[in-house]
């Protein structure tokens, strides 16, 4: 699966990110009959106190639309687990990798649940 995100990482960062973008989320969605989907969005604040930093949404790439899909059998903790791994991953050595850290804050998680902290400068 590493690399399918990879590629799609990768095509998503192609596009300029907003000055006003301080933070990144990649937010996961459960659609149902063990399907997921992610996306990520440039955030133009970050709080570590308070999770609805991911709300302040600048930017999502158009990932809304096209949007990193799966098909994976498991609980929803598993699948973040799995995406936590393989987005660390990413962060060690993806293409992308310094410009997503570039702008200090890399978060991951359900959109109605805990925000996971992948990066924090």
């Amino acid at each position: 699966m590493y690399s399918e995100i990879s590629k799609w990482i990768d095509n998503v960062l192609k596009q300029d990110i907003p000055t006003s973008v301080v933070a990144f989320c990649f937010n996961l969605y459960e659609d149902g009959d063990s399907r997921w989907s992610m996306e990520l969005v440039g955030t133009g604040s970050y709080n570590v106190d308070d999770e609805d930093w991911a709300c302040d949404e600048v930017t999502n790439f158009g990932t809304r639309e096209n949007n990193f899909s799966w098909n994976e059998s498991g609980e929803w903790n598993e699948v973040l687990d799995k995406m936590i791994s393989e987005l660390k991953r990413y962060l060690d050595k993806g293409a992308c990798a310094n410009l997503l850290k570039s702008k200090g804050e890399i978060g991951v998680g359900f959109v109605d649940g805990d925000i996971e902290m992948l990066f924090s400068k």
